[in-house]
């Protein structure tokens, strides 16, 4: 443990440092606390200055809390990874593709293939029988999804104990578990064109129906736990109308309305093969990839699969209830967990901020280790984020809009988080918008920005570059547009403009493929 001034410490053991700082006699308005920083560390009191709420000693310039200190590293990478969007895009070009071409894979005789799909069958209330387009497809996956395979395999190793969780409660068959690969490809920001969100694909209504949360702050289509009980709801329900499985898949995918239209129109058929010839063309490749995927992890280790494994499963974190309006910033700050990892662990808050809201119970997840940190601290931690609500000029922000842009160019002694500091951003969000795989930035480098906050000596000049930039773009109204060129493609147009998405490009001009025409006009926003 790291030893201060005796003087300050005699102080603090006696809980009279409060009455004998000075300058700390000023009231606060509107605030239960204030802070002073003493040296290396913040002593949070309250707005009396009679009790010592907590003590931040500070280290090479960062809040250390005094609990636990035990180290427990994360892959950082692998966080990235759970948030990878090609997952999404790939797996949804499968779903919505007409056919699957013939795939020479030796290593897959078709008896050996009949063979394994019979065993699967006999374990699952699913109708998994041999066809030679549900082949084609296995074997398209064993020999082009591969890697992108294996790396649903490490998330899964996360999210799968939470699904067979739920899905067992309600009596589900836990291969359903399967389907959140084909409808998110496990991530829990994703969003289709048409707006479905979060793992499970929940639109917006349907997300009502079943009581999430979505507001300004929260979107609890993108919560593991919430979701996955409100998928396990909705299913009960539609097998109790089709008595079908595969019949409530593709329900789930396209609506009971479609089924049933399908059910007419083939004179009265209910075999999910018969009527796939009626249904949306999305839902006819729909449980075809469902099959396929659960054959593919059913039998990973017979085919050479070696995925990377998650370093923390889900059964090592833990939740608590939030009691004031905190944001991940403010986490990361005090308990020096990275940005990345509170984001994964709370994917359903939209603004990177957990309100407090009278009659609602909206929680913090992190690992144990650092659950435990924040239990041991809470008191001085909220303390500590009334001081800073106290301080600050404007209240937190509904929504952030990202229409000034500068170009900071790399100096000596500049760091990521430095830099992140001095334009009031989060270091991930420089990250984003420069593609920057890792933290490491060298002089001279220009960085693409999106400020909150610009100082004062640096405000003229950035309004006349950024005057100069509007100019430069086609413009129609408040839309913005990019003119496909020759060699371009929805890959280098996101690359063009920091910020934006493939994903993004796609929903705002309603494109489903990659190819693209000379000289089509593409919207750059959501407008």
């Amino acid at each position: 443990m790291r030893f201060f001034c005796a003087f300050s410490m005699i102080f603090l053991s006696v809980g009279l440092y409060a009455q004998t700082t000075d300058n700390l006699s000023t009231q606060i308005a509107d605030s239960l606390a204030f802070q002073k920083e003493t040296g290396n560390s913040v002593v949070v009191l309250d707005t009396i200055g009679k009790t010592n709420l907590g003590y931040f000693p500070k280290v090479s310039g960062k809040y250390e809390l005094k609990d636990i200190e035990l180290p427990y590293w994360i892959d950082t990478l692998w966080l990235k990874e759970l948030y990878n969007s090609e997952l999404y895009n790939e797996m949804y070009a499968d779903v919505t593709r007409e056919n699957f071409d013939e795939v020479t894979y030796n290593e897959l005789p078709t008896d050996t293939l009949k063979a394994r799909l019979e065993r699967l069958n006999q374990k699952t209330p699913f109708n998994v029988e041999y066809n030679p387009e549900l082949e084609r497809i296995i074997k398209s996956f064993l020999t082009n999804r591969r890697q992108s395979l294996e790396r649903l395999m490490g998330i899964s190793d996360f999210y799968f104990p939470i699904f067979e969780e739920k899905l067992d409660r309600y009596d589900l068959p836990l291969e359903i578990k399967y389907l959140s690969i084909v409808e998110s490809a496990l991530n829990p920001k994703a969003k289709s064109r048409v707006g479905a969100t979060g793992l499970w694909q929940f639109m917006y209504q349907t997300g009502k129906m079943y009581k999430l949360d979505v507001s300004s702050y929260v979107d609890e289509r993108s919560d593991p736990m919430r979701s996955t009980e409100a998928a396990a709801q909705f299913l009960s329900k539609l097998y109790e109308i089709f008595g079908d499985w595969d019949l409530a898949l593709a329900a789930y995918n396209s609506g009971p309305g479609n089924v049933s239209k399908a059910i007419r129109r083939s004179g009265g058929y209910q075999n999910y093969w018969n009527l796939r010839p009626y249904l949306p063309r999305e839902t006819a490749g729909y449980v075809p990839l469902f099959l396929a995927t659960m054959y593919v992890f059913e039998y990973a280790d017979e085919h050479g699969f070696k995925p990377k494994r998650t370093v923390y499963p889900y059964f090592n974190t833990d939740t608590i209830h939030i009691k004031n309006t905190i944001t991940f910033d403010q986490i990361s700050e005090l308990t020096g967990i990275d940005m990345e990892e509170i984001q994964f662990f709370n994917p359903s808050y939209k603004l990177d901020i957990i309100p407090f809201i009278k009659g609602k119970n909206y929680t913090l997840r992190l690992p144990k280790e650092s659950i435990g940190k924040f239990v041991a601290n809470e008191d001085s931690i909220y303390a500590f984020v009334k001081a800073e609500e106290a301080k600050r000029e404007k209240p937190l922000p509904k929504f952030f809009n990202q229409d000034t842009k500068i170009v900071y160019k790399v100096r000596s002694g500049d760091v990521l988080g430095k830099i992140a500091q001095r334009y009031k951003v989060r270091v991930s969000s420089i990250k984003r918008w420069n593609g920057l795989r890792n933290n490491n930035i060298r002089i001279g480098q220009r960085l693409i920005i999106y400020p909150r906050s610009i100082p004062k000596s640096q405000t003229k000049s950035v309004t006349k570059k950024h005057t100069k930039a509007t100019k430069n773009q086609e413009t129609n109204g408040n839309s913005k547009y990019h003119i496909v060129q020759e060699g371009d493609s929805l890959w280098s147009i996101s690359k063009k403009y920091p910020g934006i998405t493939v994903e993004q490009i796609k929903l705002w001009n309603d494109i489903s493929g990659t190819n693209l025409k000379l000289g089509t006009k593409l919207k750059l926003c959501d407008c």
